[in-house]
This record gives C-alpha cells, structure tokens and sequence, in this order.
C-alpha cells in the first residue's frame, strides 16, 4: 500500500485502505490555513520526531472529505491514534507536546 509518511499530495486514502495499516499509525486531521493546526504543527513535530517508526498521515479535512467524517472529526487538529488500523486514543487541539508523546508511547510500545 502507498500510504507512507503524509499524505499532503492531495490523494486522500480510504477509510479501508486506513484500517488494514499494519503497526502504529497517527492521523492528523487539519487545514494549511487552521490557526489552531499551525499552533499545533511544532509540538506534533517535536513529539514525532522520538518515534520515527510511527507512520503519519497528514490529512486535509473538510467538507466532503470522507476519511475525517469516517472518524468523526469535528474540531481541528484532531490527532487519531492507530495500532493495527484500529483507534486506540484521539486528541483534539492538542495544546502540549508531553500529552502527544503520551499517545504516541501507547501505541508505538516505546516509553
């Protein structure tokens, strides 16, 4: 499957496609022009970056875009912890980046 570490090229993957990744997986579900995304961006990226082995998604959300209805986002930056393609912890507008490595910890296995 093609999915690998963003899927900003526009092409968003299917909700099947999401549920049958193998091993630890977040979605983060945003818009480029979301203050609340840009505000989150840093502290994603400084939490990601202790688990090189977690596949990220970066997906663009908004109306008509099914993967983020599929998983009910409502607010953005909504953060979807996967383990085998299924939700193990969800964060919306996280504001630390402690909280993100937490869920990060949980599903990669590393404290």
């Amino acid at each position: 499957m093609g999915l690998q570490q963003s899927a900003d090229s526009g092409v968003e993957p299917s909700r099947e496609d999401v549920d049958q990744l193998e091993g630890p997986t977040v979605i983060e579900f945003g818009a480029p022009w979301c203050g609340y995304c840009m505000a989150a961006r840093p502290l994603i990226d400084q939490a990601l970056a202790k688990h090189s082995n977690v596949r990220h998604l970066r997906i663009e959300d908004g109306p008509g875009r099914r993967l983020g209805r599929s998983f009910r986002v409502k607010l953005w930056p909504t953060l979807v912890f996967l383990r085998q393609g299924v939700e193990v912890e969800r964060l919306v507008r996280p504001s630390d980046s402690s909280t993100i490595e937490g869920a990060l910890a949980r599903i990669d296995g590393v404290a």
